[in-house]
């Protein structure tokens, strides 16, 4: 095979690993560094945290949220918002957060207390949060799965394409042919 070749084969090779366990390590090993994830379905938070976007949330401490952090919380029972702390209001030696999403011409309507918070934002990447989704609904799980088997089956190919050790077993073995012929 030529060498030039080769080495583009284990260059995409190497890509199509490095790429795998990248996408592999921000969908689901950050969860190990105590991040919960979330996908960004509204446009409230434009233009910082845009939808399709992944945030990545990290449990605080009731005392260092402050003005202006941007905080993961459940604004209902059954509804997750991720909105920025206007104001903190500290009412019956309780205290509880005044939030707005950065987009939103008002503040939620309701005060948010402490028990509600989920976490703080700690970073987001965007447009990934669209490949989280589909992932976690059929028939995108199906599809990854998919394309898992066939990355692997790449992987393998290429691999055993540009096996150096195999070729110079092979030409090893045809030079001592030659050798013993010419006696």
């Amino acid at each position: 095979m030529n060498e030039t070749l080769k080495i583009t084969l284990k260059i995409i090779n190497y890509m199509i690993v490095s790429i795998v366990l990248i996408l592999t390590f921000f969908l689901v090993g950050i969860k190990i560094f105590g991040f919960q994830i979330y996908s960004v379905l509204s446009g409230s938070m434009e233009p910082n945290y845009h939808v399709g976007s992944l945030v990545y949330i990290k449990e605080v401490e009731q005392k260092e949220l402050k003005k202006g952090d941007t905080i993961t919380f459940y604004l209902s029972e059954n509804t997750i918002a991720t909105h920025r702390i206007k104001e903190v209001v500290n009412e019956d030696n309780k205290i509880y957060y005044r939030t707005k999403g950065d987009a939103n011409e008002i503040d939620d309507a309701k005060l948010t207390p402490y028990e509600n918070v989920i976490g703080k934002v700690i970073f987001s990447i965007p447009l990934l949060g669209y490949l989280s989704t589909f992932m976690q609904r059929p028939p995108g799980n199906f599809v990854v799965v998919g394309i898992g088997i066939v990355l692997i089956v790449i992987v393998f190919v290429i691999d055993s394409l540009t096996d150096n050790k195999k070729e110079t077993k092979k030409m090893e073995v045809k030079n001592e042919k030659k050798g013993s012929n010419n006696n």
